[in-house]
């Protein structure tokens, strides 16, 4: 188990389903990784503010942005915490497969990007 305690800013349009997914994420990780969701942007120009004040480790980008909408994203975050670590769920994810795929997604994406 690592030590670290990985701070993750969301960015997603429905800030209560991206807390209620972490949530389960994070409880079913427990046992290797501690998450805390600390905070979760609306939009993307919300982005800039939610890193600086929570200065997290790790940022999502829900399934809802466009490949580019997430670089930039991304790369906002970068600017502020350089050795952030982030990801893009793929655009329609959540749309086309619902949350649980966002679940079991995030279940196997979260080792390859927390190591």
């Amino acid at each position: 188990m690592s030590d670290t305690t990985w701070r993750l800013v969301t960015v997603n349009t429905a800030p209560e389903r991206a807390k209620r997914l972490i949530g389960r994420v994070a409880e079913e990780l427990k046992d290797r990784y501690t998450i805390i969701h600390v905070a979760n942007a609306d939009s993307i120009e919300q982005v800039e503010a939610t890193v600086e004040e929570h200065k997290p480790n790790v940022l999502f980008c829900a399934s809802m942005w466009s490949p580019e909408e997430a670089a930039t994203i991304q790369e906002t975050a970068r600017s502020i915490v350089p050795d952030i670590k982030t990801h893009a769920i793929p655009q329609g994810l959540q749309v086309e497969k619902g949350p649980d795929a966002i679940v079991e997604y995030l279940k196997e994406e979260i080792p390859k990007l927390l190591g």
